[in-house]
């Protein structure tokens, strides 16, 4: 009972630490040592929507809400028996091409010797003329004769050159359905968390429009708003610490790589009614990507929290921010 007695005074305790801790920062930043300067947020993520490139029929949805994923990982297969058939009709316009320019072709080899042979009669006729020895009207037969074989000729190997074009824009064809068949599986661009699913096996879905809903866990964030005269002096890559309302014993490495340029009125989010009552700089603090694949599977947005920013580094951080999550907790 003894013992009993001595665990819940010790849980007690780390209790009252983490909820001192956490009052501590969450006063205003003169409570903070010089050099901080403090912020209030919520950890996000990009989101990433999974849609087809055209519209179709959803087959499969592989993946569902909360799931974690990978790169590369298929998620949703979508209906390919039109784009099957199309894909058909486009290798039959081929071979139907190839052969009509087959036979093209084999015109042309029959026009250029009706070409030839007219084009020796008007030789012929042009020397008999000249010695008196045909009537004009004969040699102007022979020269019609000639400008007509040409004329045909130069039609068969156009038609020649057409064939070709039609097997090319076949075969053009064939290539833009196939990807489209091979963008019928859609996968994972990131490793992440299925945030939505937006449509179920059956339904028809338009070009673009999202299936699934990804919350990228590549990038994970907090944005906090700074007065002009504290995010003037905060410089893009300076160390930040992050303190969430559920762990508020432990601090999470952060660093800044935003700062907006441009002055905004407070979101309403903010809580404190003196810091939504001025214009402030809205400011990204970014958790190290190999920090967050450690435990990428313990990530979730919305959480709450402050973000504590370092605007010189030669400030010494707080004993209290420099308490990092220890691995154990998660496993």
């Amino acid at each position: 009972m003894k013992q009993w007695r001595n665990i819940a005074l010790i849980a007690a305790a780390l209790v009252i630490a983490g909820a001192t801790a956490v009052m501590v920062l969450q006063k205003d930043n003169g409570a903070l040592p010089p050099g901080f300067v403090r912020g209030n947020g919520r950890i996000e993520a990009e989101q990433v929507d999974i849609a087809p490139s055209v519209a179709g029929r959803v087959a499969q949805v592989l993946a569902t809400e909360g799931s974690m994923v990978s790169p590369a990982d298929v998620l949703v297969r979508m209906d390919t028996d039109e784009l099957s058939a199309a894909l058909d009709r486009a290798a039959a316009e081929v071979a139907l091409a190839r052969q009509t320019k087959a036979e093209a072709e084999a015109v042309v080899v029959q026009r250029e010797s009706e070409q030839r042979r007219a084009a020796h009669e008007l030789e012929r006729a042009t020397a008999l003329l000249k010695s008196n020895n045909i009537p004009e009207t004969l040699f102007e037969d022979r020269d019609t004769e000639f400008q007509v074989a040409d004329a045909v000729l130069g039609a068969a190997k156009a038609r020649v050159a057409t064939e070709g074009s039609r097997i090319v824009a076949a075969q053009a064809e064939m290539r833009r359905i196939r990807t489209q068949i091979e963008d019928s599986s859609l996968t994972a661009p990131v490793a992440g968390r299925v945030l939505y699913r937006l449509a179920e096996p059956g339904e028809v879905v338009p070009a673009g429009g999202p299936i699934l809903t990804l919350l990228s866990l590549q990038n994970i964030y907090m944005d906090v708003f700074l007065p002009a005269r504290e995010a003037g002096l905060l410089p893009v890559g300076a160390e930040a610490r992050i303190v969430l309302d559920a762990l508020p014993d432990y601090a999470i490495p952060a660093q800044v790589t935003f700062v907006s340029p441009e002055a905004q009125f407070t979101p309403k989010q903010v809580e404190t009614l003196s810091e939504r009552e001025q214009l402030v700089f809205r400011v990204r603090v970014r958790i190290p990507e190999d920090l967050v694949r450690e435990r990428i599977r313990h990530v979730k947005t919305g959480l709450r929290g402050i973000a504590v920013i370092r605007l010189s580094p030669d400030s010494a951080w707080p004993d209290a921010l420099e308490r990092r999550i220890p691995p154990e907790l998660f496993e």
